[in-house]
């Protein structure tokens, strides 16, 4: 099973949405589960505080060591071991992708620390030795939101969590291309008609068609997905080689039989 443990300020927001859609019953049915922990429960401070200004000066507050580190501990205090990675969501991290989500979906224990304010006390980052991962180059206002679009992604992977295992195999940056377009009924629409490939019941050739729209797409919305593709793949985009019709050479005219053979 899989095991989310969310260390954050707003554990209502993590509950509220992994209750529903694929993780509500993918926790259910019991394939993973989501804890979160807030780590205001566990701070030493007289009036509840988890924050203050940052020494040196400057604009907004941050969160403090004690609580962070307390709330750490009392998770692997109660789970009995640190768990496999402990991800700390910020701007400053690797870059979140595919590739990423399908190397985190076989641990079995990911603990997720999200900030808020100004950030969070280095010292704190330094006792949980965490790995900075960000979803893009863009500020938030906490790291709640991260955690989830991660988790989302991850769990795709797990086994069981979908319906069908094939589900996720056939989607956007499964094979490093955007996915193809897709369509249903009805077959017309206000004229706009599905391409007739996809009716023919050939499927080499739906196949075929569906891999050059996932290329054609990918080039014109993302280039830098296009361009790694090419060059992961170079032999699908080698020039054909054509195949030439052999020709005998004639043989010397001195070799060849008289048409009148001496007697």
């Amino acid at each position: 099973m899989k095991n989310y443990y969310v260390m954050t300020l707003f554990p209502e927001l993590i509950d509220n949405v992994v209750r529903e859609s694929i993780s509500g019953r993918a926790i259910q049915s019991g394939f993973m589960s989501v804890q979160a922990f807030n780590i205001r429960d566990y701070t030493k401070d007289s009036h509840n505080h988890v924050d203050d200004y940052p020494y040196g000066g400057g604009a907004g507050m941050l969160m403090q060591v004690q609580p962070v580190v307390d709330c750490y501990r009392h998770i692997v205090n109660t789970i009995g071991h640190r768990p496999g990675r402990v991800l700390f969501m910020s701007p400053q991290g690797k870059t979140f992708d595919q590739k990423m989500a399908e190397e985190l979906s076989k641990e079995e224990d990911i603990l997720f620390l999200c900030g808020h304010y100004e950030g969070i006390d280095e010292r704190a980052l330094e006792i949980l030795e965490v790995e900075h991962v960000s979803i893009g180059d863009y500020i938030l206002t906490g790291g709640e939101l991260p955690a989830l679009s991660m988790i989302d992604s991850i769990s795709r992977l797990v086994h069981g969590v979908l319906n069908k295992d094939e589900s996720h195999e056939i989607e956007s940056f499964s094979d490093g291309l955007l996915e193809y377009p897709q369509y249903t009924r009805p077959e017309n629409f206000e004229d706009h008609t599905v391409p007739k490939i996809l009716l023919s019941g050939d499927h080499k050739k739906v196949d075929e068609w569906r891999h050059q729209m996932s290329l054609e797409r990918t080039k014109e919305r993302r280039p830098d997905l296009y361009e790694k593709y090419v060059a992961e793949n170079p032999e699908e985009f080698a020039p054909k080689k054509s195949k030439r019709k052999r020709h005998r050479k004639p043989a010397d005219q001195s070799e060849l039989p008289s048409g009148n053979p001496e007697i």
